[in-house]
């Protein structure tokens, strides 16, 4: 298991900072890991997870 900052999740997702965690907020972006001292990351398979959710909700309209 890979844990992956905000910086590399913005790279892959290509969605910024406040929209992450504003669908973070709605549930629907996987959850940060708090890793201590105010710092987190993102388990990398659940990331691709949500994108290849997110091309299957394109494919399926």
């Amino acid at each position: 298991m890979r844990l992956i900052r905000l910086t590399h999740v913005t790279e892959v997702t290509g969605l910024r900072r406040s929209t992450i965690y504003k669908y973070i907020a709605t549930g629907g972006f996987p959850k940060p890991v708090p890793l201590g001292g105010g710092r987190v990351a993102w388990i990398e398979q659940e990331i691709q997870d949500w994108i290849a959710e997110c091309i299957k909700a394109r494919d399926a309209t």
